[in-house]
């Protein structure tokens, strides 16, 4: 069920909330938490749909800004609220409002997305394409508790990546991080099994991936050796290779699905590790809200470079 507003308030969105689970017959909320997505018309569409297919395993309360901008001194002087209500088969699991923002409303999005705030739940707050320099300071992300954004979308992902290093706060993730799970999982695995010291590194990928060079920090933080970045034809990250003193760990992904293990003495063995959706990715967030302090130390580099270890 879809129900659009104009000229609206905060107000008048809740009870739009309510009239419409009261149509549908749930007027029962079970959801946990409350997404805020800070995003432009252009992409606005596909962050939504991520959204709703998380909200599978994330029941939720999502809040969509879209800040319109004036095309004249008169537009930008006149404030104005427009929504749209989703509830129902239209919103996932949860319920969806799209807000557009016009004139002075757009300097003030925090005012409108505070009464619609779920009581008592944490709050997420996502920006797909450009997210403030500081997250935390700003008025929308001082409202969450986990605050998501994605190095891999904009123009220079490597000066962005430079730029969250010094805006870092508690509660601070991006999707370029979230990427190398499988990775860092699959890599942690792999040294269990090779028990010996790691004495050089590199990890291959496209020229400028984010997630590269966070994967070669946090390996460098956390095996105390220095690591190489390697530029491929890509996509993103395409191999990570090792040395020990018995021969390389490798995890070679070079394109698809499936990656090869090689470790030494043992033969090749292939391992699931496709690129995973938006959808999959922001579920992979919401499970924990949390400090993320491995990204942390990924984004700072941290740690000595003295003895070599496991990760």
């Amino acid at each position: 069920m879809k129900i659009d507003l104009t000229d609206t308030t905060a107000s008048k969105i809740n009870k739009a909330l309510v009239q419409g689970r009261r149509a549908i017959g749930t007027p029962a909320v079970g959801m946990v938490l409350t997404m805020v997505i800070v995003t432009d018309e252009e992409n606005a569409y596909d962050s939504i749909k991520a959204a709703e297919e998380a909200s599978h395993e994330h029941p939720s309360r999502t809040l969509v800004v879209i800040k319109r901008h004036a095309r004249t001194p008169r537009e930008r002087t006149q404030s104005r609220l427009d929504a749209e209500v989703r509830v129902g088969s239209e919103a996932g699991t949860g319920e969806t409002v799209i807000l557009r923002t016009y004139g002075e409303v757009s300097e003030h999005a925090d005012s409108v997305v505070l009464p619609l705030l779920l009581p008592d739940a944490p709050v997420v707050v996502w920006w797909p394409v450009d997210a403030p320099q500081y997250p935390v300071k700003d008025p929308l992300g001082a409202l969450a508790q986990r605050r998501i954004t994605d190095m891999y979308a904009v123009e220079r992902p490597l000066q962005a990546l430079e730029a969250r290093v010094n805006s870092y706060a508690p509660g601070d993730t991006d999707l370029a991080w979230t990427r190398l799970t499988p990775w860092r999982s699959m890599l942690a695995a792999a040294l269990d099994q090779a028990r010996t010291p790691i004495v050089s590194a590199a990890v291959e990928s496209e020229a400028d991936n984010p997630s590269a060079e966070l994967l070669a920090r946090w390996l460098e933080a956390r095996l105390n050796v220095s690591v190489e970045r390697v530029e491929t034809a890509g996509p993103v990250v395409t191999a990570v290779r090792l040395g020990t003193e018995n021969g390389e760990v490798v995890i070679d992904r070079p394109e698809g699905p499936l990656a090869t293990l090689s470790l030494p003495g043992q033969p090749s063995r292939s391992l699931a590790l496709k690129v995973r959706p938006t959808s999959e990715l922001i579920a992979e967030e919401l499970r924990r809200l949390d400090a993320d302090e491995m990204y942390a130390v990924a984004l700072r580099g941290e740690g000595t470079k003295e003895t070599p270890s496991h990760v």
